[in-house]
């Protein structure tokens, strides 16, 4: 088996993986009697994994056809900072925590360790070669992020659920999410440095 067809294999194998925690999850909460759609695809965990999902398919399709454009290089660079996001915060911030995130205890390990960390990998052995990627035009990839912030805000005030306990106003008060928020927020740009100077040292240069 070769390079590309092993990418697109092991793309679709963990999309499959993923899609069947996602699944799983709302199967047994339905069960349950306690699935609620929209706190549900409020966790930044879910909204991401299913974006990976999507993602990884888009990806092994477009290498399968050789049709790699610019618009798939940003759409995997944003998952793979919204992933990495996930399995720090959560080994961070949550793991410690007594908070029931997931239903399923191997949902928990997949969606949280196994799914940041091949979106990491894929990006180490698939990056971008004949696309430049400069930081300014990673930072775009903060956007989603920082409208799920937003709207975790806002629909909380509103409803008075807030997905993490670190972005909950009522229990940390509103410096302490904003401390919370701003620690992410440079972790991120971190992040964004991180992945864009590794794409840029893998680039070929065109030939003189």
């Amino acid at each position: 088996m070769n390079k590309k067809n092993m990418i697109i294999g092991y793309r679709m194998l963990f999309a499959l993986l993923g899609l069947s925690a996602i699944v799983t999850e709302i199967a047994t909460l339905s069960d349950r009697g306690t699935f609620m759609p929209a706190n549900f695809f409020s966790y930044f965990t879910i909204e991401s994994n299913v974006i990976a999902v999507l993602v990884f398919v888009l990806s092994a399709v477009a290498l399968a056809n050789g049709t790699q454009n610019r618009l798939v290089v940003m759409l995997r660079g944003a998952s793979t900072l919204n992933m990495i996001v996930v399995g720090v915060v959560f080994s961070l911030l949550l793991s410690g925590l007594d908070v029931d995130l997931t239903a399923v205890p191997w949902d928990n390990t997949v969606l949280h360790y196994i799914m940041p960390s091949i979106v990491a990998l894929d990006w180490i052995i698939d990056a971008p070669k004949r696309m430049r990627i400069t930081f300014r035009q990673g930072v775009t990839w903060m956007l989603f992020p920082s409208l799920y912030v937003l709207y975790s805000l806002v629909r909380g005030a509103m409803v008075g659920w807030y997905p993490y306990p670190f972005l909950n106003p009522i229990t940390n008060g509103y410096t302490g999410v904003a401390v919370t928020i701003i620690a992410i927020a440079v972790g991120g740009l971190g992040l964004v440095w991180a992945i864009t100077q590794f794409a840029q040292q893998t680039t070929k240069r065109p030939k003189n």
